[in-house]
């Protein structure tokens, strides 16, 4: 073949010479040069063909013989099993010559006869009702030796229905059991349709029971026999038991799909179940709030109560207006949950019936209930970060019980909104509602989500008033909030009073030293819970390499790390990952932290190469930078941490250019900045202050004062770190803008506001800058006064010109 493809391009170029040299015309070059091709694709053809019947004769068992079911010539001899494109002829005159010969050797069954055609025209004739001629075609085909498989046996056993021939049913029966085909869902379908309506239903239940899987028609079967034969009771059986396993089964995979984030799939498993249940609605709602599509889960929520509410008081109507109030009460009971329209439906179907001391009972039941339901749908509605919902449904209940009012406290804690969380409790307190344990664990959270230290001393008195202070997550959260409050002495005085201690509390303990950078207080606490017996849990490690993070001590976090995966086999998760990162990226060994990142089991998210990015801003390593800020705006396109440390690490390197490159890109994406905000509490009020803010009522004085201070900083040595400012103005112009970042103008209000010597609790939303970091260590200096901000990563304590980080954070 290669021979005559290459005579065949010799021969064009020789055509091609000629014409040119001779002056023919194009058109006789072109008709040779059409022949030699042609030529040309037959060889290839009849040499394609002959490897193809090699292929044929080499294993014969790969191919079905179709000779004896062939309808028209142009249905091939022999077609391969897997192939499908093997397909060969016994009259094609590509065919090599010695085929004819070798296929007329072969041995009688070498090649397996298949049933495609046949069992095609056993299909139409089913699909015509002509069950008689199926049967017929049947028969002929096991007598020319034709094996049936389980497309043959389906139309089969369709035409026994048919026929109610109960006989050549069992015997089809035999031989699909002889050819394995019995597990197959539409053969074991059609063999319970086969006996229901041949009357046996003894044997369709033994066949459907034996099944590995059922489908729809299967269960219709079984069940539409019961029916025509008057079993009624076992008919309803039936139908409640495929409910309950098609939800079960739906559910499952739901949540399967769920879990791994392709709610595409979820959905699509989700619209084909013929019934759902509270477990599969509450599945796809998760999902969706797991993904972050809050809005798609609420819209979700809606209907299935609109689904449930519709379905369920149009069922226990139609039970009342019959007088069966059991059976109302049954459907009733089974509703996941009972809009007011199947409470209504209930009562007026008692009282319809005469059992107006039921409905009054039932009404009083519904009252009782409304504080419950209105308490889980504001807990839902807030985990959604739908707040405006959750108010909505709390302002409608009609009694609002304690429940009530401590969801929607957890709720604002929940959505950064503590200030209401407090303003709430207090609403509580004036209507009468007394607080139980858990209404105080969400105040206490309430109050270390804003630092408001004198919030949590006044809940901490009503604690011990109301005698909660024994409850041991409300002692676990006092520990919690005053070291989130900045006061970890009066943590550590609350724990050590703990009669006993479980991991939660030792948990809050260690995390609140963490912030603190008490690095050395963390791991000798750790020791000692140790030593008490209680067994640290994957939380614990998160607050030591939180600890060993903050304090630079690498060997330290690379021995916790260690004893965590090995010696309490706890495996690590993206959290410790991310400390681990934070802590070699922090000591400047960002290779090692890159390494960890691309050997981790699980796939890296954006936290953690931010964590990375946060460290090559640190060490001005721009090349990693860069590479590093490409894998963050990959995973999260709208995360502005990505463009703002980017953007910060080519002006710390001097290239201003880059920077403001950028800053536009980020503009031009709408990526929006979180915007940075500080709040102090001054008599009991919080004031919350922007960069150069312009509506404070004290602002003229509030820049009086920082003036004042800016010139005695300038005195003692301070020089603006301008080169943060990323705006291209004037110097004069990028100390203006410094002076007036938030941290700044918040602590000029508390000096003014607070008697000398008193310290200043601040929080700020965000990383505290390094210029704010440098100027508040030089005002504590000059007006010896104790400084305490908290920003977003860690407590900073300002004493006498020095931090508490050592200007490692």
């Amino acid at each position: 073949m290669a021979m005559r493809q290459r005579l065949t391009l010799e021969s064009s170029r020789c055509l091609g010479l000629i014409a040119s040299c001779c002056g023919h015309r194009a058109a006789l070059v072109s008709s040779w040069s059409g022949h030699l091709e042609q030529a040309a694709a037959e060889a290839s053809a009849s040499g394609h063909r002959e490897k193809v019947w090699r292929e044929f004769f080499s294993d014969p068992s790969q191919w079905w013989d179709c000779r004896p079911e062939k309808m028209n010539a142009r249905y091939p001899d022999f077609k391969h099993k897997k192939k499908t494109e093997g397909a060969l002829w016994l009259g094609d005159r590509r065919n090599p010559p010695w085929v004819a010969a070798e296929v007329a050797a072969m041995a009688p069954g070498t090649v397996q006869i298949g049933s495609f055609s046949w069992n095609r025209r056993l299909a139409k004739f089913v699909k015509a009702g002509e069950y008689e001629k199926t049967m017929e075609l049947f028969k002929q085909m096991q007598k020319k030796g034709i094996r049936p498989d389980r497309f043959t046996f389906v139309p089969v056993l369709n035409a026994c229905a048919g026929l109610r021939a109960l006989e050549e049913g069992r015997r089809a029966h035999e031989l699909i059991m002889q050819t394995g085909c019995e597990a197959d869902v539409f053969v074991g379908s059609s063999l319970v349709d086969m006996y229901a309506k041949c009357g046996h239903m003894v044997d369709a239940l033994r066949v459907f029971n034996k099944m590995p899987s059922r489908d729809v028609v299967t269960w219709s079967a079984l069940i539409l026999g019961h029916v025509k034969y008057g079993q009624g009771q076992k008919a309803l059986e039936l139908f409640r038991q495929m409910q309950q396993e098609d939800a079960f089964v739906g559910s499952s995979l739901v949540d399967m799909y769920t879990k791994c984030g392709s709610m595409e799939d979820a959905w699509r498993v989700f619209n084909k179940m013929p019934s759902r249940d509270a477990v599969t609605w509450t599945a796809m709602i998760l999902g969706h709030v797991n993904c972050g599509q809050g809005q798609k889960a609420l819209d979700l929520f809606q209907k299935m109560q609109q689904e449930d509410a519709f379905m369920g008081s149009s069922l226990i109507d139609m039970y009342a207006k019959c007088g069966s109030m059991e059976e109302a009460s049954r459907v009733f009971n089974t509703i996941p949950s009972q809009a007011v329209v199947c409470w209504t439906a209930m009562i007026f179907g008692h009282v319809k019936c005469g059992e107006g001391h039921k409905a009054l009972e039932l009404f009083q039941k519904m009252q009782q209930e409304d504080a419950f339901v209105g308490s889980s749908l504001i807990d839902m509605y807030a985990k959604c970060g739908s707040m405006e919902e959750a108010s909505r449904v709390f302002n409608k209940l009609p009694s609002r019980a304690v429940v009530c009012w401590t969801a929607m406290i957890f709720g604002h804690v929940k959505c950064g909104e503590g200030h209401k969380a407090l303003e709430l409790f207090q609403e509580m307190q004036q209507e009468g509602v007394h607080p139980d344990a858990v209404t105080f664990v969400g105040v206490l959270n309430a109050c270390a989500s804003i630092m408001a230290l004198e919030e949590g001393r006044h809940a901490h008195e009503q604690i011990i008033r109301s005698r909660c202070e024994s409850d041991f997550f409300v002692r676990s959260s006092l520990v919690d909030m005053y070291a989130k409050c900045g006061s970890m002495e009066d943590a550590c005085r609350v724990f050590n009073t703990m009669p006993s201690h479980d991991v939660v509390s030792w948990n809050a303990l260690l995390g609140g030293f963490a912030m603190h950078g008490q690095h050395r207080e963390a791991l000798v606490h750790f020791e000692r819970m140790c030593e008490e017996g209680v067994h640290p849990n994957d939380i614990t490690f998160v607050c030591l390499l939180s600890a060993c993070s903050h304090g630079g001590f690498v060997d330290e976090g690379l021995r916790l790390y260690a004893l965590m995966t090995t010696i309490y086999r706890i495996p690590a998760k993206l959290e410790h990952y991310t400390c681990m990162v934070d802590l070699l990226g922090r000591a400047g060994h960002l290779q090692e932290a890159e390494n960890m990142i691309q050997g981790m089991p699980c796939k890296p998210n954006a936290a953690i190469w931010t964590a990375l990015l946060g460290a090559c801003r640190i060490h001005g390593n721009v090349e990693m930078g860069e590479r590093v800020a490409k894998r963050v705006l990959e995973l999260e396109p709208k995360n502005a941490a990505g463009y703002v440390l980017l953007s910060n690490l080519y002006a710390a390197t001097g290239n201003l250019e880059h920077s403001e490159s950028v800053e536009q890109q980020r503009r031009e994406r709408d990526v929006k900045k979180q915007a940075g905000h500080t709040w102090i509490e001054v008599n009991d009020v919080v004031h919350t202050f922007v960069v150069d803010d312009q509506f404070h009522p004290q602002v003229i004085k509030i820049r009086a004062e920082l003036k004042r201070l800016s010139s005695l900083m300038h005195a003692a040595g301070y020089v603006p770190d301008t080169k943060i400012v990323l705006h291209d103005v004037e110097e004069e112009e990028k100390v203006f803008h410094l002076c007036h970042h938030s941290v700044k103008l918040a602590i000029a209000f508390g000096l003014m506001s607070n008697d000398p010597g008193t310290p200043l609790h601040i929080v700020k939303n965000l990383r505290v800058c390094e210029d704010c970091h440098t100027s508040t260590k030089f005002i504590s200096k000059i007006v010896r006064r104790k400084i305490i901000v908290r920003d977003a990563n860690r407590f900073h304590h300002f004493e006498n010109g020095v931090c508490s980080c050592k200007d490692y954070w």
